[in-house]
């Protein structure tokens, strides 16, 4: 049977791991094409319907706001729902790209909202970072400098999360810069050789608990944190860390390419598979990637720096063609070039920098076969910046958009989906 280094870099920001509470009065706005997708030039031809107790809401007060997405809106418009809906032509764009129409309805104090967002030949959207002409040098470099450095592996048995068929560690390893980075290691008690994971996290500050239902079953796994502290600590300290030292750190250095925020955690996950592939429970074959937004991001640089990758799939990736905003659209998260930080950031050296870590150009290396899932109401990691990199990727790949509807989270079904294609390749299966 055909076994995997599984490398799961999962699920993003707390806030955005689950479906979203079901809601008292529901804001549907509809598409006249059920794939949501439309050619440039083609109108799109919207129903906004309210409902209260899954019935038609009379007289409410709609206000709604048309536009590329995270762009200013070029049409707004607050009426009045006699019968609870309301037909709608949204417009169309002329290029590649994504129009959303926002709609809100205010009733009893509180608001209720709705969106939808229409793709226009999203398979032809192309990047707006540059592609520095020595992004494989610098990274090169970069992996040539931590392989000097030893991994010094240091394991602290937990008794209290072991279980009767698997060890659980902290485990610290050393990283560039004198740092060290910390994750959770589950090991199976029972002698053999075994596949591993690897949990690369989204973005935020907290502590990991390890993944040892996996472990269970007969995977080596590791949960890490990017941060350069212990992933043990109460969590009261890593909200003081979220609030003071490591508030914005993903703007933190984004003046020096050398010293940028991320190059410590891009080689940390370098690091984490070399630990991987040296232990001596690992079956020394076997590695893929898989995550979500900032882990979705991890996965797609991991496998485009690190050639023992050989299988990814990732969830709606951030860090995607940042200077998007620069270009007239939306760029990915963290959204380095909107809103109150374009101003800070839009500098020559700033966005200098942003070519040498934008997960586009990670992109261009990744040959391994691959799945992606997102879908067209993301509002953290917009679309386009998505689709920005995932057209430039040269292996296979595969995209599911069936969950067009979800925002920056993911259904029940999606997630299962995803996992039991990577399993199918665990064992083989075509």
């Amino acid at each position: 049977m055909k076994r995997l280094l599984l490398v799961l870099c999962f699920f993003c920001f707390a806030e955005a791991v689950a479906q979203p509470s079901e809601r008292f009065v529901k804001v549907m706005v509809t598409p006249d094409h059920a794939d949501w997708l439309y050619k440039p030039g083609e109108s799109v031809k919207l129903t906004i319907s309210v409902y209260r107790n899954n019935v038609l809401l009379r007289d409410a007060k709609l206000h709604y706001e048309i536009g590329p997405e995270k762009m200013e809106p070029t049409k707004k418009e607050t009426v009045t729902l006699k019968d609870g809906t309301l037909a709608l032509d949204a417009g169309t764009l002329k290029t590649p790209g994504f129009l959303r129409c926002i709609a809100t309805v205010e009733l009893d104090g509180k608001e209720y909202r709705g969106l939808t967002t229409a793709g226009f030949e999203p398979q032809n959207i192309k990047p707006t970072v540059a592609n520095p002409a020595d992004f494989n040098t610098f990274w090169t470099d970069a992996k040539a400098d931590l392989a000097k450095i030893p991994v010094d592996a240091r394991m602290t048995l937990l008794p209290e999360r072991c279980t009767a068929l698997t060890n659980v560690y902290h485990l610290s390893l050393q990283n560039v810069n004198n740092s060290r980075f910390y994750g959770i290691l589950c090991v199976p008690k029972k002698e053999g050789k075994y596949p591993a994971i690897l949990r690369v996290p989204g973005a935020g500050v907290r502590p990991y608990n390890g993944m040892i239902a996996e472990a269970d079953k007969g995977f080596i796994t590791l949960e890490v944190g990017i941060h350069g502290v212990p992933v043990t600590m109460d969590p009261g300290v890593y909200a003081d860390l979220a609030r003071g030292p490591l508030n914005g750190y993903q703007m933190a250095d984004l003046d020096d390419r050398d010293r940028y925020y991320y190059k410590r955690v891009y080689l940390g996950c370098v690091r984490a598979v070399d630990f991987l592939a040296g232990m001596p429970q690992y079956d020394g074959q076997n590695m893929a990637v898989t995550g979500g937004s900032q882990g979705g991001a991890l996965s797609i640089v991991t496998a485009g720096l690190d050639a023992r990758i050989k299988w990814l799939g990732a969830f709606y990736p951030a860090l995607s063609d940042v200077t998007g905003y620069l270009n007239g659209r939306a760029g990915g998260w963290p959204h380095l070039f909107a809103g109150s930080s374009m101003a800070f950031n839009n500098k020559p050296d700033r966005i200098k920098t942003t070519g040498y870590y934008d997960v586009v150009n990670f992109a261009r290396l990744v040959r391994v076969p691959g799945r992606y899932a997102w879908g067209f109401n993301d509002e953290t990691c917009p679309p386009t910046s998505m689709y920005a990199a995932y057209n430039v990727i040269p292996g296979p790949k595969t995209l599911d958009i069936t969950y067009l509807d979800t925002g920056h989270w993911t259904y029940p079904e999606e997630t299962e989906k995803m996992m039991a294609w990577l399993m199918g390749q665990l064992k083989g299966e075509k």
